[in-house]
């Protein structure tokens, strides 16, 4: 948020409202989406850019997207190599 919008870090709360106290505008809130878009790869409804109303909220709505992604693989492991044996 502060990189993106140019908000005092301290601004930048759980509960501080994206209008209200951040100062975010409509033009604002669609560059938001976009980069959420642009970053999951994911098409947010229009029900949930609805509710976008707080930090907390964008972070939900990122956890949830994230939460879509399915893990990757567990790589295998080389085989452990044997100690060499003295000659």
């Amino acid at each position: 948020m502060h990189e993106l919008f140019d908000v005092e870090p301290a601004k930048v709360q759980l509960d501080a409202k994206l209008i209200d106290d951040l100062g975010l505008d409509s033009i604002d809130a669609l560059d938001l989406v976009a980069r959420l878009e642009q970053l999951t790869h994911e098409h947010l409804s229009e029900e949930t850019l609805r509710s976008l109303r707080t930090v907390d909220d964008v972070l939900t709505v990122i956890q949830g997207m994230l939460d879509k992604i399915p893990e990757a693989p567990e790589m295998p492991q080389p085989p452990e190599k044997e100690p060499e044996r003295a000659r």
